[in-house]
């Protein structure tokens, strides 16, 4: 049955920090808990932990409200990893492991060997078995988060709770801990909930996700279902763009500047007012929309299909772009669009873009573009994009004919388009 958290608000004093939570976690599942900060995650923690106790609501574990359940067999059921794992005391690691043995002891009792063989089993579990007589104030952040996960787990628990269990910590140590518990919900059936704040380390190792903002759920399910573009704007207040792990599969998230914070100090030393059009598509021209805005450069795109790459970042960076329908070949509305658009600007970039006959005709307009006087620069060696049985190779040289600038990187390009700019004034 697991863990069932049922209408739960909780305040602290006559402020209400949650309201209405509702969500289950299952035997063996990974739960990952997201979310701007003040937006509920720990105090969510210290709800089912029974720190703070809700002011309406209910926490099931198997249909048993935990408020049933005495303080020594919770301790037994439950564990916490808090976000704050500091030591002040020279305790070895294995004596803080052991800690975790005491809801099994009687008042004054002190550990047995078997208690010793339960610690030993989940420090070798966590790969910190080899620390065991170092003193915990001379371990590294991510050796004495593993310690600190170990002795939860010498409290045998159906439910492990970590609040950010990988902040602040080495990749290595972020990626052998959110190893750990990923193995511990397959092979040791727990139900594991983590408050985390990298979501790609939560879209690729949890089962599910719980986004919360304001005190709020406002999205649960698995991870693709949540780490939206929208579901992130509108929590975090940030724009990013959520594509497929090229290895992985799961969803990756890459943030992207929000246009005002793009002109930094170095903005405008090219041109405020240098107009560019970018001919691109699948992710070609993301990087350049970024770089020449940067540079003070006014950026248009187009022709691009709506669920493209290239599209989401121009929306993203709001950048005028000409769109058509996804998966379909530009057509005339699109085209004549395109085409008023070259009358406002100064250069056309054509990226390295694969070329075939549904976006044949963004290089046709380029040609166009070229008959107006307009600059043009192409990258090179179109011959190996080129699919569309030789059209786009032939309209490359007609472009270069007609003085069309080749380039073969893009510092080449950015050298060639200042030295375009700075011509013209």
């Amino acid at each position: 049955m697991g863990l069932k958290v049922e209408d739960v608000d909780a305040c602290y004093g006559a402020r209400q920090v949650l309201a209405s939570i509702n969500f289950a976690a299952a035997h063996g599942e990974f739960l990952g808990v997201i979310g701007p900060n003040g937006s509920g995650k720990t105090t969510l923690l210290r709800t089912i932990t029974r720190i703070l106790r809700p002011d309406r609501g209910a926490i099931l574990l198997d249909g048993r409200s935990i408020y049933r359940l005495g303080a020594r067999e919770f301790s037994r059921r439950f564990a916490l990893v808090p976000q704050d794992t500091a030591v002040n005391f020279e305790f070895s690691a294995l004596d803080i492991v052991l800690m975790g043995r005491n809801p099994y002891l009687n008042r004054w009792e002190l550990e047995g060997q078997r208690d010793i063989e339960i610690a030993r089993r989940c420090m070798e579990l966590t790969n910190c078995w080899h620390l065991a007589d170092r003193p915990v104030t001379e371990l590294s952040g991510g050796e004495r988060q593993l310690v600190m996960i170990a002795r939860a787990l010498t409290q045998e628990p159906e439910v492990l709770l970590l609040d950010e269990p990988t902040s602040h910590l080495d990749i290595n140590y972020q990626i052998e801990i959110m190893e750990l518990l990923k193995r511990l919900t397959t092979k040791e059936r727990l139900i594991v909930i983590a408050v985390i704040h990298d979501l790609n380390l939560a879209s690729l190792y949890c089962d599910r996700l719980v986004l919360l903002h304001r005190g709020r759920v406002v999205a649960i399910g698995i991870p693709d279902e949540v780490l939206t573009p929208e579901n992130i704007k509108t929590t975090f207040g940030a724009d990013v763009i959520v594509n497929r792990h090229v290895i992985t599969n799961h969803c990756h998230i890459s943030p992207v500047p929000a246009s005002p914070a793009l002109r930094t100090a170095d903005a405008g030393t090219e041109s405020d007012h240098a107009v560019v059009l970018l001919i691109c598509g699948g992710g070609s021209g993301a990087p350049l929309m970024h770089s020449l805005t940067m540079k003070g450069y006014k950026v248009m795109a187009g022709v691009l299909n709506m669920l493209d790459t290239d599209y989401e970042a121009a929306q993203l960076l709001h950048l005028r772009a000409v769109r058509e329908a996804p998966f379909s070949p530009i057509g005339e509305d699109a085209f004549r669009e395109l085409l008023t658009l070259l009358r406002e600007v100064d250069v056309v970039i054509v990226c390295d873009m694969p070329i075939g006959v549904g976006n044949l005709r963004n290089l046709e307009a380029a040609a166009i573009a070229s008959e107006m006087g307009k600059p043009v620069l192409i990258f090179n060696g179109i011959e190996n994009r080129d699919f569309t049985g030789g059209a786009a190779t032939r309209l490359f040289h007609t472009l270069k004919d007609r003085g069309a600038i080749p380039v073969r990187d893009t510092e080449e390009l950015l050298d060639k388009l200042r030295d375009i700019i700075e011509d013209r004034e």
